[in-house]
């Protein structure tokens, strides 16, 4: 498994006046705005610690004081230096904040840090507890496509449509019991973070987080495959 790292403050030199400024996007000692680092991570760029359990109304004052503050009229007759800094930051600090801003997107960019949510990386699988309901449900849809394909008018396929309904809000209810599991499993990640565990146990968080977001993901699909079929 990829290495998990975690990004801390990197000791910087202001491009200005050569003080230390860490990550600050200003300079504490002349005020000059800073190049955005090579290596930001969003939560850093929010001044937040890694936990995935955050304040929504902190995290918006947050991100609106950061915009007024980086916006490039606030610089329109700085250097160039600072006008392109300006809006590096600014793009940024959007990107950043609809990362953060929705539970589902802080831990898929969390798990992206650590290369456990690349393109290919996660198959579309079956959970093995559902395989069983996927058999019946895809027999369904199969049935349907056939009953369409021959003819069959409404009357005649409402019978398969009250039970693909049926099992799209079964399959609805289960996705609010993954999101459940994934709470659960974010606060002890949050509580592992403030006891400062060490890579292995944060591994193993991220190994759950992973493998129940293929199974969101998994199952958030079927139920939009229902509900185009239906629609159709």
């Amino acid at each position: 498994m990829t290495a998990v790292s975690t990004p801390t403050k990197i000791a910087r030199a202001c491009w200005f006046c050569g003080a230390a400024t860490d990550s600050a996007h200003f300079c504490a000692a002349c005020g000059k705005i800073q190049a955005l680092p090579h290596d930001t991570d969003y939560f850093v760029f929010f001044g937040l610690p890694r936990k995935l359990r955050i304040d929504s109304a902190d995290l918006e004052k947050r991100f609106h004081q950061l915009s007024w503050k980086l916006h490039p009229d606030n610089f329109a007759r700085a250097s160039e230096q600072e006008r392109k800094f300006s809006l590096q930051l600014s793009s940024v600090l959007n990107d950043a904040y609809r990362a953060l801003r929705e539970t589902l997107s802080r831990v898929e960019y969390l798990l992206a840090q650590a290369g456990m949510r690349k393109e290919g990386q996660h198959k579309q699988q079956a959970p093995p507890e559902l395989l069983e309901e996927v058999f019946e449900l895809n027999e369904s849809l199969d049935e349907l496509r056939e009953a369409r394909a021959a003819g069959g008018g409404a009357g005649e396929t409402s019978g398969m449509r009250v039970k693909l309904e049926a099992a799209a809000k079964d399959f609805e209810a289960k996705l609010g019991d993954v999101d459940a599991e994934l709470d659960r499993i974010s606060g002890e990640w949050d509580a592992a973070v403030d006891a400062g565990a060490n890579e292995a146990i944060r591994k193993a968080l991220m190994g759950k987080m992973n493998e129940v977001l293929n199974r969101r993901s998994y199952i958030r699909n079927l139920v939009n495959k229902v509900t185009e079929e239906l629609a159709a």
